[in-house]
């Protein structure tokens, strides 16, 4: 179940973070609503999964997969294209949580 609470922690945070350009800067109730639910949420699904799984790596996949869907978010809702640099930084991030959930004895499996 911790993986499925993270997993739904990272999509409450990538929801309410994509929320935040929209609300700008909190002058829009619809989309500032969102980024509140959003937050609570991933929040709320984040200290649920630190029953099990270490802080450490509970925050590493968070922000890890956070950082590659929220740049999808932006590309997709905002048209905001990563550059090569932007693409290769993200990919050794992904590469850095596969190795911690490949090789680390912290991860519960």
């Amino acid at each position: 179940m911790a993986y499925f609470y993270l997993a739904f922690a990272i999509i409450a945070e990538v929801v309410g973070t994509s929320a935040l350009k929209a609300a700008e800067g909190f002058t829009r109730p619809w989309p500032s609503l969102i980024v509140a639910l959003g937050y609570g949420a991933a929040f709320y699904f984040m200290s649920l999964t630190l029953k099990t799984i270490p802080l450490g790596v509970t925050y590493a996949v968070w922000s890890g997969v956070g950082i590659v869907l929220i740049a999808l978010a932006g590309w997709w809702l905002y048209g905001q294209v990563p550059d090569l640099a932007a693409a290769t930084g993200m990919g050794l991030i992904v590469l850095g949580v596969a190795v911690l959930f490949l090789f680390s004895k912290t991860v519960p499996h």
